[in-house]
């Protein structure tokens, strides 16, 4: 189903998670108030030019796409959220690191906006 915005695709998830994207939306916006809300890859993301932070949630956590590639300490300390291809999760059953992911939504801001 194509979602128009990230309300609409925050109306599907249980309210727990509801309430989890959008502690991750406004803490994007507040660190990056210039950027813009959208639907990137029928999920929640953001874009400044162009998309550079996508946001979702699966049945047992919530997903954080693309991976940070270049700053090499805060993928260190991304590690234990880390998939095998870079991508983040973060399990429902733990306290949501939003200042970590507020860091991770800068670095991609910078990866994204020096290309």
């Amino acid at each position: 189903m194509p979602f128009a915005s990230h309300e609409a695709y925050f109306e599907t998830v249980p309210p727990e998670t509801r309430q989890r994207l959008e502690a991750i939306q406004a803490r994007v916006e507040a660190l990056l108030p210039g950027v813009t809300r959208c639907i990137g890859y029928q999920i929640p993301a953001f874009r400044d030019g162009r998309i550079f932070f996508c946001f979702a949630a699966f049945q047992n956590h919530i997903g954080i796409y693309p991976p940070v590639t270049q700053d090499a300490a805060l993928i260190r300390e991304l590690a234990p959220y880390r998939g095998a291809k870079g991508n983040l999760s973060f399990p429902h059953n733990q306290p949501l690191p939003l200042e970590l992911i507020g860091r991770v939504a800068l670095a991609l801001h910078f990866e994204y906006d020096r290309q």
